[in-house]
């Protein structure tokens, strides 16, 4: 009973949030004809993209990052420290969680419904393209979870900072990064880029991307994989053992 609970609750969570995302937009829809430059297929894409990126995140590595800096705090990083392999690669994906695997399914019949809004052809190149850029922002969401818990090694509580992280997905869910401007543009494309994860991944979809965007999208994911490395190995070094 318990097992199956778990392997259904955040599907039916995460589905239903997904869910009251595209019905709000339905309302938004039924009175204005675009939000910044984008009507009602690009809205419904950039919400399927979120729930895809987001299902892979919740599928693959979010159990095991999120538990990082409780692992720090106790102790329980000790056992991983002593083994051949990566602390941080064992630490990622040994909880993957397969619960979460239908709202992949979902994510997918939610972008198949904005693209035929759009009344978009899409090509295999088309999708190929798409595919490089939902794992781009996969790689991007994962580096952003990594560095928050990582500032466990350097800081009494995280609390806070984890609240922040929660408000900015939370507010990129719901707007997408094209209606951002000066310091919410700065914020969420540079400082905390959650408003490129289901932006530029859309905006490839629909026709808008450029080569500036595959290089600024590129250029973002290299540099916050530079500060995740410099981050975590400087949190080890820095790590006193509990069994010292």
């Amino acid at each position: 009973m318990m097992f199956r609970l778990g392997f259904w609750g955040p599907f039916f969570v995460d589905g239903s949030l997904f869910v009251i995302q595209l019905i709000v937009f339905q309302a938004i829809y039924a009175n204005v004809d675009t939000i910044g430059p984008w009507g009602k297929g690009e809205m419904v894409i950039f919400i399927g993209t979120f729930s895809l990126v987001n299902a892979v995140n919740m599928v693959v590595y979010f159990f095991g990052v999120n538990g990082i800096s409780g692992k720090i705090r106790n102790g329980d990083i000790d056992l991983y420290l002593t083994k051949p392999v990566s602390p941080l690669l064992r630490l990622s994906f040994e909880q993957v969680n397969p619960g979460s695997l239908p709202l992949v399914a979902l994510s997918v019949c939610i972008l198949w419904y904005g693209v035929r809004l759009c009344g978009l052809r899409v090509s295999a190149g088309h999708v190929l393209g798409y595919l490089v850029w939902v794992t781009l922002m996969i790689v991007l969401w994962y580096e952003m979870e990594v560095i928050i818990r990582s500032l466990t090694f350097f800081l009494v509580s995280t609390v806070n900072i984890t609240r922040l992280e929660e408000a900015g997905i939370d507010l990129c869910m719901k707007i997408p990064g094209v209606v951002f401007r000066g310091i919410y543009k700065l914020l969420f494309y540079v400082i905390l880029p959650y408003g490129i994860v289901a932006t530029f991944p859309t905006m490839y979809l629909s026709g808008d991307g450029t080569l500036k965007m595959w290089i600024y999208g590129i250029a973002v994911v290299t540099a916050f994989g530079g500060i995740t490395a410099f981050l975590w190995k400087t949190g080890l070094k820095r790590y006193n053992s509990v069994s010292s």
